[in-house]
């Protein structure tokens, strides 16, 4: 796929989605990162029914500790691995209370080390709460790198590699939710619905319901 063409994908994604932005409600950085934690396959939609409930009584590290594991788990029951999750939540609050002066950082190093915090977790953070122009690649923007040849790879990592290389400058700051937007409700899994979409003339997704892509390596959360 030529530069060219990426321009135009991008130009009409922008104006097919005119504010791309995470659809995991928070008010803050830190309900954020919360969020995206307990995101990990799960929808946002799922994640939201229990994160409204949760953030309504405690949105901050200190609050939310002191739920403890029990009281942490009855708001977030009906997320899958809730378990872990759960022990990963608490430790992060835990580390942010004790290294961090109860903020989120804004470095990868530092987000990194958080529990339950992987290279995609982090990517999502530094993009949308801390407007760095990064690429978080989860399933759908690994299959959409592959099926219309934006960016192709095994890995996750390689995706996002040539995402980060390839997309243009000036849309590099909204690709990230512009690509996970149009392949969660446009460009889906099973049956895309190309009769609809704003870049099928320019897309290079060949033999449309029969094509198969390589199975990416687990994503980290």
């Amino acid at each position: 796929m030529n530069e060219q063409k990426r321009f135009e994908i991008f130009k009409r994604l922008s104006v097919a989605i005119p504010n791309p932005s995470t659809e995991l409600k928070h008010s803050s950085t830190f309900e954020l990162l919360i969020a995206v934690i307990l995101s990990a396959q799960a929808t946002d939609k799922g994640v939201n029914l229990a994160t409204d409930k949760l953030f309504a009584v405690a949105n901050t590290p200190e609050s939310i500790l002191a739920l403890g594991v029990d009281g942490l788990e009855h708001y977030i029951k009906t997320i899958g691995l809730y378990h872990a999750k759960a022990k990963n939540v608490l430790a992060t609050c835990q580390m942010l209370i004790t290294q961090h002066d109860s903020q989120v950082p804004n470095t990868r190093k530092a987000l990194e080390a958080l529990p339950g915090v992987g290279r995609k977790t982090a990517n999502v953070i530094l993009n949308t709460a801390f407007g760095e122009p990064t690429i978080a690649v989860d399933t759908h923007l690994f299959r959409l790198g592959n099926r219309i040849k934006l960016a192709t790879g095994k890995t996750v990592l390689e995706v996002e590699m040539k995402y980060l290389k390839t997309i243009p400058k000036e849309f590099m700051q909204d690709a990230h939710h512009l690509l996970i937007l149009h392949g969660r409700y446009v460009c889906t899994a099973r049956k895309p619905k190309c009769g609809e979409c704003c870049i099928q003339d320019l897309c290079e997704y060949g033999a449309k319901e029969y094509a198969s892509y390589p199975t990416p390596s687990p994503i980290q959360p």
